[in-house]
Parts: structure tokens; C-alpha cells; sequence
């Protein structure tokens, strides 16, 4: 019922500044588990994402969106959205038992595979809790590309700025392998960054995006 409200009232002022276009939603299936892998360029993926498709769709995000700006604090817990400590050992299984368990419950997860947002607009190399998932629950993974996201929000803003933006999503795919062997994880992860990055048209980064930022850091 809250993530309900929220849409409705979030719903008008998100799309009169913002408006979002959508393409590919029938991709989503109307009922029955999927997992929505999609790229990340700003906190407000998580945003956009949930307000273009009528399903709730249940994210995890780190817990300083849950602590810092009041309104995105009250929009992700109305949304349904799940708090991590990323600073936790566990926090990496954590996520995906969570995951896991909104999938069996026939549920939608948007996941990350990049697993945080891309320092510089470009496309990394994806984890492989994506393909871990994709293979222990047995449900479709869904490509999601986010655009101009990162434009409305940049990395280290905390005022929205106008810019229309849009969400790709395509052709829901099906994997067969095994989730405790590591070749096999590979290769679904690949194949989804793969069709993330034909959605959204970036430029891929064969590394890891959290290593280039530790780079940059502390070449700073």
C-alpha cells in the first residue's frame, strides 16, 4: 500500500520535469519472478526504474540513501527498497539471500551488475552475483539500459538538474549452468553486460568500475 502512495503522489512531479520515456516494457512479464539487470549512472536509477513499470520492483541500495537527503531517505523505504551496510563483510551475501528470497517469492529485484555507479558514464566489467542469482533461481534476467540519469544527477550532486531521460529494457533472458561453478558465472555475467551495453550504446570497460574509482582516489 505505502509503495503504492508513493507512486501516485511521486508519480505527476517526476514525469512533468523529467519525462521519462519508456521502451521495451512488455518485456516485463505482468505476474512472475524476473531479475532487472541494468546499468548505473545515478542514484536516481533506482528512482526512475520503479515509477515506469506498474510492478514494485525491489532494489538493494547502500545505506547512506537511506540516512542523507530526506525526500530520496522517504521515497526509497516507500518504494520498498532494501538498506545494506556495504562496509559489512557479509554485506555481498547479504544482498543476494535477499535477492533470492524476492525472486522465490515471485517477485521483481533490480540488480546492479556492475555493482556501483559508473565513474565516468562509460560501462564496467559486471559482477557475477547477477549470473549467481540468474542460475540458483531459475528466472529470466531482463536488460535494463538507464539514460541520462548520471545528466539529472551526477556522482557527488545534491541538486537535481533537467534532463529527459529514458529507460530501455530488452528481450528477457534464459540461462542454464551451474551457480557454484565459476566459468559458468561468467559467462551469463558477460552475456548480460553484453546486452546491457547494445541497450544503452556506452563504451565498455573491461575492469571493474569500484577499482577504477579506488584508482582515482588515491592517484588524488
Amino acid at each position: 500500500m505505502l509503495y503504492r502512495i508513493t507512486k501516485i503522489i511521486s508519480s505527476p512531479f517526476l514525469r512533468l520535469l523529467w519525462r521519462p520515456e519508456i521502451t521495451g516494457a512488455e518485456h516485463v512479464p505482468m505476474t512472475g519472478a524476473a531479475l532487472l539487470a541494468s546499468n548505473h549512472l545515478s542514484i536516481l536509477d533506482s528512482v526512475f526504474l520503479p515509477l515506469m513499470l506498474p510492478r514494485q520492483v525491489t532494489f538493494v541500495a547502500k545505506s547512506e540513501y537511506f540516512t542523507g537527503n530526506r525526500l530520496m531517505a522517504m521515497y526509497m523505504r516507500g518504494t520498498g527498497q532494501v538498506a545494506i551496510d556495504r562496509q559489512s563483510a557479509t554485506a555481498a551475501q547479504t544482498m543476494l539471500d535477499t535477492a533470492l528470497g524476492v525472486l522465490k517469492a515471485g517477485d521483481l529485484f533490480g540488480i546492479y551488475p556492475e555493482g556501483t555507479r559508473s565513474p565516468d558514464g562509460r560501462l564496467y566489467r559486471g559482477k557475477i552475483g547477477v549470473a549467481w542469482l540468474a542460475l540458483s533461481s531459475g528466472v529470466p534476467v531482463i536488460p535494463v539500459a538507464m539514460v541520462n540519469t548520471d545528466r539529472v544527477l551526477p556522482p557527488g550532486a545534491s541538486v537535481p538538474r533537467l534532463a529527459k531521460i529514458g529507460v530501455r529494457i530488452g528481450e528477457p533472458m534464459r540461462f542454464t549452468g551451474d551457480p557454484a561453478r565459476a566459468r559458468d558465472r561468467r559467462v551469463v555475467t558477460d552475456q548480460v553486460m553484453e546486452a546491457i551495453r547494445h541497450l544503452s550504446g556506452q563504451e565498455y570497460v573491461p575492469a571493474y568500475a569500484a577499482s577504477v574509482k579506488e584508482r582515482g582516489e588515491q592517484a588524488a
